[in-house]
């Protein structure tokens, strides 16, 4: 209960995996990564079978495991991916046409039923989503910050890629504060049921949280600009361009994804 890093993406764990590991995918240049995210990105958009969805799920979780990440870890960070597919992809089952699973629900609203159209349909989210999170945080995990922020300021416009990696850093500060709030409120004693009971006083709690974020946030600006920084963070960094054989294999994702594409669209037969 001290810490958010059991349920959402913790940017300090990520960076010390980053900074402090040497697996196979750290060696890989980052380039080839981001070269990477946009095949699987175009892949799952594309592709309309549970079986081939659940194939590129099943080798980027192999991907994630040669890595030498923690697949414990990785499913506690499901948790915002799997509240996004209860809330959106759930509803889908029921109201999916075609034929009942089961049983039919009577409800207030009318019937409700579970159909194989449905869980199908939900399997395909699922493994959409569950796909590229689980590359991005392998590709994060595995990239050292100095990269990243060379790769933003080459990828993005000014001055969002400058927002975006000062975003990063200030949500350093953010989950500092609201674990030392968690941390003081559980030593008073605190639990949750009290904290639904008196939930108007802890938000205020939270409001001064948050300014205090903020201004701390403020005085990094401050002591940022008395360093020297002149609005341009990827002048401290440089990646070099990726090898040949790494070039030919994402050319070659993308080829095997648009051949799909086409194989599956009639132009082209298999």
């Amino acid at each position: 209960m001290t810490t958010l890093s059991n349920h959402v993406p913790d940017p300090r764990l990520i960076t010390a995996y980053a900074e402090h590991r040497d697996g196979p995918l750290h060696r890989i240049n980052p380039w080839t990564k981001v070269g990477v995210v946009g095949a699987l990105v175009l892949a799952v958009t594309v592709v309309d079978s549970l079986a081939v969805l659940a194939g590129l799920y099943a080798v980027t979780l192999a991907v994630y495991g040669i890595a030498g990440l923690p697949y414990r870890r990785l499913g506690a960070w499901y948790t915002l991916p799997s509240l996004f597919l209860v809330s959106v992809a759930g509803p889908l089952a029921f109201l999916e046409p075609g034929t009942p699973v089961g049983g039919v629900l009577t409800t207030p609203v009318g019937d409700l039923s579970v159909t194989w159209e449905g869980a199908a349909l939900f399997g395909e989210l699922t493994c959409r989503s569950l796909t590229v999170v689980t590359f991005a945080l392998a590709a994060t995990m595995t990239t050292r910050y100095a990269d990243i922020a060379y790769l933003l300021g080459r990828l993005l416009p000014r001055p969002i890629d400058q927002i975006a990696l000062l975003t990063y850093r200030f949500t350093f500060v953010m989950l500092e504060t609201l674990e030392e709030l968690v941390k003081a409120v559980l030593a008073r004693g605190a639990t949750l049921t009290e904290f639904w009971t008196n939930r108007r006083t802890y938000a205020r709690i939270l409001g001064m949280t948050l300014l205090t974020a903020i201004e701390r946030s403020e005085r990094l600006v401050v002591s940022m600009d008395a360093r020297g920084y002149d609005g341009d963070v990827t002048l401290y960094g440089d990646v070099p361009r990726p090898p040949r054989r790494e070039v030919l294999a994402v050319v070659a994702c993308y080829v095997g994804v648009v051949g799909y594409a086409l194989a599956v669209s009639g132009v082209v037969s298999l």
